[in-house]
This record gives C-alpha cells, sequence and structure tokens, in this order.
C-alpha cells in the first residue's frame, strides 16, 4: 500500500480517534507487569545472606526493566479536526493535517510514514503491520482518508 490519494477506500473516521498498537501494548504492559513481580520476588525471597541495598538493588532493576517496556508501549497517534497528534517512544509530535502531504505503508516497512509539507517524514510507530497487518492497513487508510479531507480542504481554500 502506498501514499496515492486516489487509492483511499477508507472513511475517515469520527474524530476525535486513537490509533495504537493494541497486541504490541498488550503484550509489552503484560510483561512489564510480569517482570517487576519477578524482580521483586526474587528480591524478596533471595538468600538469607543478601543485605537490604542487594535486594533494593534487584526491585530496583526490574522497576527499570518495567519502565522500558512501558515506554516502548507507548506509541499512539491521536487525530481530531484539527490535526493529529504522534506520539512514539519518547517524542511527542503535533502536526496541523494540511502539514501532511502523504501517508506511506509499504511492504515491508515497520510502521506508517507520513510525508510532510518541510520535507521530512515522520514515523506513527503506532500503525505497525506488525501489530496485526489487516489493523495497520485499515488505521493508514483511514488516516490517510483524514488527511485527504482535513488537509486538502485547508489546503484549497
Amino acid at each position: 500500500m502506498t501514499a496515492h490519494p486516489s487509492r483511499t477506500l477508507a472513511i475517515p473516521p469520527r474524530l476525535p480517534t486513537v490509533w495504537r498498537p493494541v497486541l504490541t501494548r498488550v503484550v509489552l504492559l503484560g510483561l512489564a507487569v510480569l517482570s517487576l513481580g519477578f524482580f521483586c520476588t526474587v528480591a524478596a525471597l533471595g538468600p538469607d545472606d543478601w543485605h537490604r541495598h542487594d535486594r533494593v538493588g534487584i526491585a530496583v532493576c526490574g522497576l527499570l526493566f518495567a519502565l522500558v517496556l512501558v515506554v516502548l508501549a507507548r506509541p499512539a497517534a491521536r487525530a481530531d479536526p484539527q490535526g493529529l497528534t504522534v506520539v512514539n517512544f519518547v517524542r511527542r509530535r503535533r502536526l496541523d493535517w494540511a502539514e501532511i502531504l502523504g501517508v506511506n505503508l509499504r511492504r515491508g516497512d515497520p510502521w506508517v510514514l507520513l510525508d510532510l509539507s518541510d520535507g521530512s517524514t515522520l514515523a506513527v510507530v503506532a500503525i505497525q503491520p506488525g501489530s496485526g497487518l489487516r489493523q495497520a492497513v485499515r488505521a493508514a487508510r483511514e488516516l490517510r482518508a483524514c488527511v485527504d479531507l482535513y488537509g486538502t480542504a485547508r489546503r484549497v481554500e
């Protein structure tokens, strides 16, 4: 699927809407809870010769590992009538619809890429085929339909 306005087959979703990689989030957040529980259990039930700082260190490692997993589960794309907010792992960027020229999801792409009016591209990690190809294609088409409807209308006026 490439970004071509004439290929848009989706109807824009009702705004506001949010796209997230649901399966990826469930797995990562589940692993975060399990890892935190595991590390805390190891810290609490470790050998008697461990000191308090050993136990605290193990629990803190578990907390840090869980936080990394939570950050990896963070991506989201929030659309409203004024524009799109792209939340990737550690960065957030707000775009007006008119700034987005194209929505690309080609075979083999890890996620959607936006072509922007300043000549750059922006990854939308929230829409990724690894979390479900059909879901990603549908979300990319919906996002493209929003760009066609809201972005084109503003550029023509």
